[in-house]
């Protein structure tokens, strides 16, 4: 997987809702309502990196969950990360403002 630029990566991000690049990784983070939907949805992203066999760096305390995705055998940001952010986003149901 090719490490894509840093105008490649700002480019896609136009399209993806509520992520940023920082620290040579895409990252976001979700609130949610309680401990339980942020387990919920963490539970349910899990299925989906398994099934594309990519991994988060992630966190959660109490109802926030804090994502960062990077193709540590890239070393960087990869179509990988933005496949997975946009799958993530669609499980969380992101919308636009």
């Amino acid at each position: 997987m090719k490490k894509l630029s840093l105008f490649e990566i700002n480019k896609k991000l136009e399209n993806l809702i509520d992520w940023e690049y920082a620290d040579n990784a895409l990252q976001t983070d979700f609130e949610f309502d309680n401990f339980k939907d942020c387990m919920s949805a963490m539970n349910r992203i899990a299925f989906e990196c398994e099934a594309l066999n990519h991994h988060p760096e992630w966190t959660n305390v109490y109802n926030v969950l804090e994502i960062k995705l990077t193709t540590h055998d890239a070393d960087g940001v990869t179509e990988l990360d933005f496949k997975l952010a946009t799958a993530i986003n669609k499980i969380v149901e992101v919308e636009e403002e």
